[in-house]
């Protein structure tokens, strides 16, 4: 039981390296869904297996035993593995939900602050232009989304320039990137192992509103030349919005430049081997922590005196 609580915990460490290869070979929609839907799973598994590891040490104390009507002692490895197993397990678990916590308090406030200045101007369509000589510029979500720009990033841009953007931004407003965000900032708070891969998932949300800007205006070099002269003015710049809304600006952008000046790549043979990669790993994380978890729930039957059916 002990040892197949483990492996869930394990899985995490194996992710980043596959995540970064399912974006270099599949696109950046279907590998943000992936990634989103994979940390998803393995993130779950491994709260349920921290939380089993809790539970073993706690029921391994006379008092909490006695209050599970316990006629025999619970069947683990020896306490020198378990009680330390459990003790870490409290502590990750603890940890991690207070780094939540503390992140979404944060990003509310940014949020709701965001919001409340957006709603505040008047909006041409979708557009809202903020008065600022700070450039920056973001798709800010809710009802109705907004795409957010300073008059300093627009001074700062072409008027072909000012297009792509806001192509972007709308992409993301679209495609809903910010409920990836969000899924990725939670799953990274469940395990350590799983915060560089929130990275990954932004950058795909962004590769992925690239390429549909790109599409819109037609023009990948322009698409390109927009995002770079984007990120260099709002380098310097401090923006209060919060994380889960994407901006054209943020991630690698050489990177992302690089990838649009080349030409769209055709499917690859190993794409459906990235694929299936990610699944194998949401699959024994999913598959052990389920495994352990009704192992220790029959070996807690078993400690009452009950025949399990």
């Amino acid at each position: 039981m002990t040892a197949l609580l483990l492996i869930p915990l394990l899985v995490p460490f194996a992710l980043p390296a596959a995540a970064r290869r399912c974006l270099d070979r599949l696109t950046p929609v279907a590998a943000l869904w992936a990634l989103t839907l994979t940390v998803l799973v393995v993130a779950g598994s491994s709260v349920a297996a921290l939380g089993a590891l809790v539970l073993t040490g706690l029921l391994k104390l006379p008092f909490l035993a006695g209050l599970g009507d316990f006629v025999r002692p619970l069947r683990t490895p020896s306490d020198l593995v378990v009680l330390p197993l459990a003790t870490a397990a409290t502590g990750l678990l603890t940890l991690g939900a207070g780094t939540l916590v503390r992140s979404a308090l944060r990003q509310l406030r940014a949020f709701r602050a965001a919001r409340t200045e957006a709603d505040g101007r008047p909006a041409a369509g979708d557009l809202c232009v903020i008065e600022s000589p700070h450039p920056d510029a973001y798709a800010l979500p809710g009802r109705p989304h907004r795409i957010v720009v300073t008059t300093g990033m627009l001074r700062s841009l072409g008027a072909d320039e000012r297009e792509v953007l806001f192509a972007h931004e709308r992409a993301h407003n679209a495609g809903g990137h910010h409920r990836f965000l969000v899924l990725a900032e939670l799953a990274a708070h469940c395990h350590p192992g799983l915060r560089p891969v929130r990275a990954v998932i932004a950058l795909a949300a962004e590769r992925a509103a690239d390429e549909a800007a790109a599409a819109v205006v037609g023009d990948r070099r322009l698409t390109a030349r927009a995002i770079a002269r984007a990120a260099l003015a709002s380098s310097s710049a401090r923006s209060g919005r919060p994380d889960f809304a994407p901006a054209a600006t943020t991630g690698p952008v050489p990177q992302r430049v690089a990838a649009l000046l080349a030409a769209p790549p055709p499917p690859r043979r190993a794409a459906p081997w990235i694929a299936l990669l990610l699944a194998a790993c949401a699959t024994a994380s999913a598959g052990t922590a389920a495994t352990g978890v009704l192992a220790f729930h029959h070996e807690v039957e078993v400690a009452q005196g009950e025949e399990p059916r």
